[in-house]
C-alpha cells in the first residue's frame, strides 16, 4: 500500500519491514450481546486500516499517521491506561497486551494509513489494533496468524487492549470480526465461548446489497454511555441470579422481565439483549434457507429495540432507517454501539438509487450533515499485504 509506504518513509527516513492489513466490520445483527456472552454476526468490510512498521532495538514504540498530527512516542515500559492519549492508545496497546500475555514483543516505528471511517460505528478501533497485533505477530515470530484458533488469541489480546489502555469497555465482536471473517461469510460468533461458525453471505446473488448509511453524527465508544449500558446489564443479571444476561432463555423471558418489573431500565436493557441474542439465531436460520425478506424484517425489529429499549439511536439514525423502509429497503437497523455511527440498510439493487436519494432528502430536511453511502460487501481478516 504505497501512501501508507510513503509515509513511513518520509517520517522514519527508511523502509519499513512490510505492511500489514485490517479490516473495518459491519455487525448485521447482535448489537450490545456481545459483552452479555451472547451471539452476534458480523461481517468484515473491504475498507482497511494499514500499518507499516520496522522493528526497533530500543523499547521505544513511535507511531504517525496519514491523517496528521505529530509523531506520538512512548517507551513500551510506560505504556499504561490512558497513555499514550489519543489515538496512539489502541495501538500501543497492543503491544502491551501481547507482552501481559507473555509474548516476547519489542519496540516497534509504526505508519498508519485507513480506509475505515473514523468515528461512524464501523470499529476503526479494531481495525487499528488488528493491523498493529498482525505486524508484531509476524515481525516478532508470533504466529498469531497461522489459523483461526490462534487469531482468535490475538483478537482477545487487542480486546485487552481496547479495554485497559484504550479504556474503552466493548466486547470481543469487533476484534474477532477483523480478525477472524473469511470473503464471502459473516461469522457467528458465540462470545461466551469465542467459537466462530464461517455462515454464508451473499446478498448479490438475490439481487440484493447490503447499504452502510454513514451519518456522519459521530459516535464513541469511550464517552460513559456505552459504559452505562453494559453496567446496567450487568445490574440485571444480578438481580436474576445468573452470570450474564445469555443465561436468561428466550423461552423465560416474560419470568425474569417480571422480576424486573421494579426498576423500568433494567426492565428495557433486559428486554432487548435476550430478543436480541434470539434474532441472530432467527437471523442464521433464515439465511440458511435463503429467506432474505425474513433476514430485513429482523434487522428492523432489531432497530427498534435498539431505539426503544436499549436507547441507543439518535435521530440521525432513526430517520436514515425510517427513510430506507419508505424507499423500499426490505429492512434497516443502526449498527455498532449507537448514539450516532452508521445504520445498514438490505436494499434491491434496483432500489438503491431511490434509497439513497430518500435519506439524502430527509436529511436536508432536517438539516444533518449529508451522509455517505457504500455496499457492505463480506471480505476476509487481518493480514500481510506487503
Amino acid at each position: 500500500m504505497s501512501t501508507v509506504t510513503d509515509h513511513f518513509r518520509s517520517v522514519f527516513g527508511e523502509e519499513p519491514e512490510g505492511v500489514w492489513e485490517s479490516p473495518g466490520r459491519v455487525n448485521l445483527i447482535g448489537e450490545h450481546t456481545d459483552y452479555n456472552n451472547g451471539l452476534v454476526l458480523p461481517i468484515a468490510l473491504p475498507q482497511r486500516t494499514y500499518a507499516a512498521a520496522r522493528r526497533r532495538a530500543d523499547g521505544q514504540v513511535r507511531m504517525s499517521s496519514t491523517f496528521g498530527g505529530p509523531v506520538i512516542e512512548v517507551a513500551l515500559h510506560d505504556i499504561a491506561p490512558g497513555v499514550p492519549a489519543g489515538w496512539g492508545r489502541y495501538a500501543a496497546g497492543v503491544l502491551w497486551a501481547l507482552r501481559e500475555a507473555g509474548h516476547l514483543v519489542g519496540g516497534l516505528d509504526i505508519a498508519i494509513h485507513s480506509d475505515v471511517p473514523v468515528g461512524s460505528g464501523l470499529s476503526s478501533s479494531a481495525a487499528l489494533e488488528g493491523a498493529v497485533a498482525a505486524a508484531a505477530s509476524d515481525l516478532f515470530g508470533l504466529h498469531l496468524l497461522a489459523d483461526d484458533d490462534t487469531r482468535a488469541q490475538l483478537a482477545t489480546v487487542c480486546q485487552k487492549a481496547e479495554n485497559v489502555i484504550a479504556e474503552a469497555p466493548t466486547g470481543g465482536m469487533d476484534q474477532a470480526a477483523s480478525l477472524r471473517c473469511t470473503e464471502g461469510h459473516a461469522i457467528l460468533l458465540d462470545c461466551r465461548n469465542g467459537h466462530v461458525s464461517q455462515i454464508p453471505f451473499d446478498p448479490a446473488h438475490h439481487g440484493l446489497v447490503v447499504l452502510v448509511i454513514d451519518t456522519k453524527a459521530e459516535h464513541t465508544n469511550s464517552d460513559g454511555q456505552y459504559g452505562n449500558r453494559r453496567a446496567a446489564c450487568e445490574r440485571a443479571a444480578k438481580v436474576l441470579g445468573v452470570e450474564s444476561l445469555r443465561d436468561v432463555p428466550y423461552s423465560h423471558l416474560a419470568d425474569a422481565l417480571h422480576k424486573l418489573e421494579h426498576d423500568p431500565e433494567l426492565f428495557r436493557r433486559t428486554q432487548h439483549v435476550v430478543t436480541e441474542i434470539q434474532r441472530v439465531r432467527d437471523t442464521v436460520e433464515a439465511l440458511e434457507r435463503n429467506d432474505l425478506a425474513e433476514v430485513g424484517l429482523l434487522f428492523t425489529s432489531s432497530h427498534l429495540s435498539l431505539r426503544d429499549d436499549f436507547e441507543v439511536s439518535c435521530d440521525e439514525l432513526d430517520v436514515a432507517v425510517d427513510a430506507a423502509l419508505a424507499a423500499g429497503a426490505l429492512g434497516a437497523r443502526m449498527t455498532g454501539g449507537g448514539f450516532g455511527g452508521s445504520a445498514i440498510a438490505l436494499v434491491p439493487n434496483a432500489l438503491v438509487p431511490a434509497v439513497t436519494q430518500a435519506v439524502k432528502d430527509k436529511y436536508k430536511a432536517w438539516d444533518f450533515a449529508e451522509p455517505v453511502f457504500f455496499p457492505a460487501v463480506p471480505a476476509g481478516g487481518a493480514r500481510r499485504t506487503e
